[in-house]
């Protein structure tokens, strides 16, 4: 996108962006961009295949700015300012085809985040994995939760044509 939302006039909450100073919410951003697609006719463009590629294409940009840079501190110690501006226009153009590209799939990605935390919340019970890195397939309960949400035991009596390949395995 790079600078395609310049001026739409509302920044996070605390960045000192120069906008309207106000909290932003998922929804604010994807009526923006609606109306930013709208009125410069980009909406024929707009296809999910096409918002897929363009925010891959970002993505490799906002790599770009870590790239060399080896292992980066938590806070960018020692980064510039206008190093911390440029990424946070790399984090911007990503976070905005992600809005747009939900919007034309119909996906509500408010929603769509909270429940995979707390599908994740499941698979991650922070008794068994606080402070480890491993993932959830290394650890052993009981039963076992998918990202559908069924359980193991589940998954096993739907087995068959389209079924979770990794059903049954143990999960945390």
């Amino acid at each position: 996108m790079n600078g395609a939302v310049v001026g739409l006039g509302e920044t996070a909450k605390g960045s000192g962006g120069g906008g309207g100073g106000g909290e932003v919410t998922l929804e604010t951003l994807r009526r923006k961009m609606s109306e930013f697609a709208r009125e410069r006719d980009w909406e024929q463009f707009h296809s999910p295949r096409n918002l897929l590629l363009a925010l891959v294409g970002e993505v490799g940009e906002l790599s770009e700015v870590f790239q060399w840079k080896g292992e980066v501190p938590k806070g960018l110690p020692g980064w510039g300012e206008r190093e911390v501006e440029h990424l946070g226009e790399e984090l911007a153009d990503v976070l905005l085809y992600l809005i747009r590209l939900s919007d034309m799939c119909d996906v509500d990605l408010g929603k769509a985040a909270l429940r995979k935390m707390e599908l994740n919340a499941r698979k991650y019970p922070i008794g068994q994995c606080r402070g480890s890195s491993k993932k959830h397939t290394h650890y052993s309960t009981t039963t076992t939760t998918t990202d559908n949400g069924a359980s193991g035991d589940d998954n096993n009596r739907n087995a068959g044509a389209g079924a979770d390949p990794d059903a049954g395995k143990e999960q945390c």
